[in-house]
Formats: C-alpha cells, structure tokens, sequence
C-alpha cells in the first residue's frame, strides 16, 4: 500500500466509523453490526500504526483511550461556570418570577430541564473539533480532563452541519445506574468496598490518570449549554435542538427529559412528574432547572456574585426518615474483611422497607459517633443505598452504651488486623475461619465462576459442618451417598448436583483462575493473566515484574497473586484441582510459527512500525518469549527509540544481541 492510499483509507475509515459511532451511542439507530464496526475499528488502527502520520485527531481510535495525565492542568474558563441558586417549593419559584417580571416586562417563557446528578463539563470546539474539556472546578478555573472526556462515546470528537467556528458547550458527564449496579457487583465478588453513589464513581473515574481505565467505564453526558459570541441561536430551547443537528447527545424531548412553558403552572408539573418518576430513570438526578428562554433577557438580566438571575434549581427533598438503632452486627467476608451492619427497626423509606444499613467501617462508626438504641436518621445514599446520617441526641438514653468496633473475629474469635493504607479490618484466619471457608466456596461455584447448579449457599455449610469439604478441591471428591443424606436432598437432586460437578471440569481456565477467589483478581483480571500466562504454573511462577508488565496489573495486585502461590495449602490445592481433571491450562494457540522457539526476548523504546504490544505479540505468535528484564538468559533486546541508558548498559555487559525495529522484522521475514 503507497502513502497515498492509507492516507485516503484512513480518512475513508475516520469519516464513516465517526458517522456510525454517533448513530450508535447519541441516536441509538445503528446501521452496522458491532462486528463490522470492531472489523472497520481495527483495519483503521493498523493503518495509524504504520502511517501514524496520517492519524487524524478526531480518529475513533481515540476513544479507546491510552494518554496518561500525571497532573490535570488548571484552566481559566472563558465563560465562568456559576452554580444555580436552589429552591425547594412553588412560593420560591413564584419569588423569583416576580424578580424577573420586575426587569422584564413582555411575556416569558421558561426551560425546564432535568437536574443530572453528575460532573459539570465545559468543552470547546473549534472548527468543529474537539479542543478542551475542562470541568466546573470553582466556577472560574477548573481541571483540564480533555484526553479522559475523548474516550466518552457520546461526546462528538468532529461535529456537522452549520456549528460557530468557535464555541462552548456545557452539560453533565454521569454515570449510568446499571453501570454503577454492575461495577459494586464486581467489587463485592472481589470483596472490596462498594461505591457509594454514582456521582462519586463518575467523578473519580473522570480524574483518572490512565485513560483507558475511563474508556473501559461507560460514562455517558447529556449537553445543552452554549456559550460564544455572536451565536446564530436566540434562546436556550433553539441551542439545543442545534446542537442536536451538531452531532451532541442532547437530553430526550420525546422522554420529557427537557420542557418548554411560559407559566408557574407548567413548571410545577415538570417538577412534580419527575418527583415522582425519577426512580424509573437510567440515570440520577436530584431535582430540576428552570431556566428564562430568550437570550436577550438573560442578558437583561445578568447575574449576581455567584449565580445567573434567569436561572434557578429546584432541589427535590432528599427523604430522611428516623428510626431506631436496634444493633450492630459483624460480617465476615470470604476475604476475611469486617463489615459492621445497622440493624434498624423497620422503616419505610423511598418507597422500600428498610431494616438495615452498612456502616462500612471502623472509621464510618467513629464518625457518627453510634451509640445503641439511638434514634438515627438514614437517608437513601445517591439514592440507592441506605446510610445512617446523623443522630437525634436529644433522644439518647443516659445509659446508652457506645458502639465500638470489635477486636477479634465474631465468627473464630481471631484477632483482627488493619492492613497498611486499608479501610477496612480482617480476619487473618482464612484457613479455619467458616465464613471464609464457604464464602470461597461460594464464589467457586458461582455462575461466573465453575457454574455448578444445585449447590446453593446451604449445601455448602451443610457439607462443611459435616466435614466432607475443606475446601474447593474437596467438592470433586464427593459421592452419591454423601450428598444424598444431606436435609432436603434426593436421589435426583444429588445426582443432579454430581453432574454439575463433574460438568464444572470443562470451565476454561481464565474462570477457573477467577474462581479460586485471589485477592483483587475479578473477572478481567483473570482474563489478563490467564493469556499471558497460558497455565497455573507460568502464573504461580512468574516474578513481580511479569506480572505488572501485564495490562491493568499494578503493584496491589501482582503481591496479590505472589502472595496467593506462596502459601503450601494453595499449592495443594492447585494439585487436588489437578488431579480432579480441572482446566489449569488454556487452549494452546496454534503458532504462525516456531521460527523464535526457545528465544526470550525484552522489547523496549518506542517503535514506528509495530506497537510495543504488537511487536510482543508477533513474537508469541512466532514461538518467542516476552520477559520484561534483561539477564543471561535473553536473547534478544528489540530495541526502539528512547531505549534507557541503563537497560542498554546491562545488554552491552551481558553481551546480549540488540535489534533495532528494522532488524527485527528482516529477522521475521528471513
């Protein structure tokens, strides 16, 4: 292919995959299969690999991420990005009409918009791409997140149609309910602390240093403020139907998302539909916008020190109801983590019974300052989980007795231990604690995990206090007649459960490895691990620096996965596995070929042609080996630009071959 052609196809492939993106995520109308498009998505990133010189800033390649951002940048806004003044019933909104209608004196017509519960977001555009993401801040300087906020598939990196040369526009960057629902999941299988609220979560993923993290997150946006000089629009209604025309995802008018009325009437409609309907939404919010149509008069207008006058917020009532702290209860996870639970006299309370709530940890309990029998008020966190928000003193006993948090282990009376940098307490006794004997038991039979049906929550401890399982391994070795003489257990039941069992041997490797319940390995993690160690005993063996060589495995996890091999029951327990005939290794890759057999090879710089991915990958595909440190025992250096000194002074000491990029593919091709 000559220069001339990729350039073409490059801009070919950004121009019609950036059309079916937009679609897909801001339409909702796809016109190509996720195959096609991933097929389209990865000739253009091959084409960018080897002419990176015709890689287009808006490229969709962008949004996968990658850039890393050490420090987010201070920017000045150009247009100050004011919070609202809040309200919260119909006598202050007809307040602040009657301000209005002192300064303006013809008929006014009102906006009114979903109040998103999320990050606010300045972005600009200039010549109809994507510049600079810049967030609220203090309303006058706020964090430059421009790489993270290009990774977030609903925000156009080129617009269409008739947009200003130069431009703002602002909105709400949120996390979506079901993605925040499915992300705790992840953590509670991980046994990690869950996040309190989608706000939180997205504006953390937002800060994140590593882009690929916030592309792999799913935040979404709605955008709906325009700001410039000398715009072609006259009112706030009209800016977004245009910025629709744009290419922005702009909040639904079929779904009433925003409104157009010209009295108190037709706001307090708005606000007390979605009072009542929120809780059915995709996404949070926490009240509504109203906001004075036309341009000119907001000019009019103007603003105070800290807000625009033709603009307020109405807050709907975060519901609070107070109860009684009946006890304080201590959870053992199958990680050994302490989680201290309210129990609570039963309340209603956002349409739900509530008869407890997490108080997460130690530091939690301090905080509030708990004693039992107090009279609590508990509010729904980000409106989902229920949280213990403060105390009503003035109705606690003389002789209350103050909520401390235990010392030892409520379920084998071990002494609790507070691991470095952690929040939470642990029960170091994984090996005899039953909580964390059948919790791992549990996760191993999940259906993520071994998938094996007919082994609930109650078998399982059953089996334990019977001493017929210790652990995992211990499940292969059951018989019929164990299994049937257990409560609530039948000839075909038992049998039923026998062949899950034994069905549970076919689960691939990368479950199986998910399964065993190591620290900090979920799901994707055991994916990384199980393709780049393709077999229990590579993984068990490798070094600290294999494993946070691999993608998304950082300093926590690789003493994680160490630390799980060098215990003498778990490698006893990979050997029962074994043995039972359990997949401990993956399917073995066919090779290209074998022409690097028995060669280890470091790959290191920067390359032109391949990605340092790409280089490694064409070298396991070839029978070579990738290993991160150079010893006696490398082969080659693959050497790119920027190659540090020191690894080039170790080469040249040990007498180790060093190949530039050029070198390397004559020495593929021959």
């Amino acid at each position: 292919m000559t220069a001339l052609e990729a350039k073409q196809e490059i801009e070919r492939l950004t121009k019609e995959l950036n059309y079916h993106n937009h679609l897909y995520y801001v339409e909702s109308n796809p016109e190509i299969t996720d195959y096609d498009f991933d097929m389209r998505l990865n000739r253009l990133q091959v084409l960018e690999q080897n002419f990176p010189e015709f890689a287009s800033e808006i490229s969709p390649t962008k949004r996968v991420g990658g850039d890393i951002t050490k420090k987010f940048a201070s920017i000045k806004h150009r247009f100050p990005m004011l919070s609202l003044g809040n309200t919260y019933s119909r006598e202050e909104i007809i307040d602040w009409e009657n301000r209005i209608k002192k300064s303006i004196e013809t008929k006014i017509e009102y906006v009114c918009e979903l109040k998103y519960d999320g990050v606010a977001i300045g972005i600009a555009y200039e010549n109809g791409k994507l510049v600079r993401a810049v967030t609220r801040g203090d309303g006058t300087s706020g964090e430059d997140v421009t790489a993270n906020v290009k990774t977030i598939k609903t925000i156009p990196l080129q617009l269409q149609g008739d947009y200003p040369k130069d431009f703002e526009i602002r909105g709400e960057i949120f996390y979506p309910i079901a993605s925040f629902h499915k992300m705790n999941e992840e953590r509670r299988e991980n046994d990690e602390s869950e996040y309190a609220n989608p706000r939180n979560l997205a504006s953390g993923t937002l800060k994140q240093q590593d882009s690929r993290i916030v592309a792999s997150r799913g935040l979404d946006c709605f955008l709906y403020g325009i700001y410039g000089e000398d715009l072609p629009i006259n009112s706030h209604f009209e800016s977004v139907l245009k910025a629709k025309e744009w290419g922005f995802k702009i909040p639904v008018l079929a779904e009433n998302y925003i409104h157009k009325t010209d009295s108190i009437d037709g706001i307090m409609e708005f606000i007390e539909y979605w009072d009542k309907q929120r809780e059915n939404l995709p996404f949070e919010i926490d009240g509504v916008v109203i906001k004075v149509n036309n341009y000119e008069a907001q000019q009019e207008l103007g603003f105070t020190a800290k807000s625009p006058r033709w603009a307020i917020a109405y807050k709907f009532k975060t519901e609070r109801v107070e109860t009684l702290l009946e006890s304080v209860v201590f959870q053992v996870g199958r990680t050994g983590s302490i989680t201290p639970v309210a129990n609570l006299k039963a309340v209603q309370l956002g349409g739900t019974v509530v008869r407890r709530a997490s108080l997460h940890n130690a530091d939690q309990i301090e905080k509030n300052d708990l004693y039992l029998g107090d009279s609590v008020y508990v509010e729904k966190g980000g409106e989902i989980i229920p949280k213990i928000v403060g105390v009503n003193l003035e109705k606690r006993a003389a002789n209350a007795h103050k909520v401390d948090f235990i010392t030892h282990c409520p379920e084998c009376q071990t002494e609790l231990v507070r691991r470095e940098g952690e929040s939470n307490h642990f029960c170091p006794n994984e090996k005899a604690c039953p909580p964390q004997v059948t919790g791992r038991m549990e996760h191993f039979i999940a259906r993520k995990g071994m998938n094996i049906d007919g082994l609930g929550v109650e078998t399982i401890v059953q089996l334990f206090q019977a001493g017929l399982v210790k652990n995992v391994a211990d499940l292969y070795t059951l018989t019929f007649d164990q299994v049937v003489n257990l409560d609530r257990m039948a000839d075909r039941s038992a049998n039923n459960l026998l062949q899950s069992v034994e069905a549970s041997k076919q689960i691939p490797y990368e479950r199986v490895l998910f399964a065993l319940g190591i620290r900090f390995v979920g799901e994707t993690v055991a994916k990384k691990l199980a393709t780049k160690f393709d077999n229990i005993d590579l993984l068990a063996q490798a070094s600290f620096d294999e494993l946070i060589a691999v993608d998304e495995i950082g300093e926590r996890i690789a003493i994680s996965v160490q630390s799980y091999f060098l215990e003498e029951e778990h490698k006893q327990l990979i050997e029962k596995l074994r043995l039972a005939g359990v997949q401990l290794q993956g399917v073995k890759k066919e090779l290209l070929s074998n022409k690097f057999e028995g060669m280890n090879f470091v790959v290191s710089g920067v390359f032109s042609t391949f990605s340092r991915d790409e280089l490694k990958k064409v070298i396991e595909d070839n029978g070579g080996k990738n290993v991160s440190s150079i010893s006696a025992k490398t082969t080659y250096i693959v050497a790119g630009e920027n190659m540090g000194p020191a690894k080039l002074d170790k080469a040249t000491k040990l007498g180790v071959s060093i190949l530039t990029e050029q070198e390397f593919i004559e020495f593929l091709n021959n």
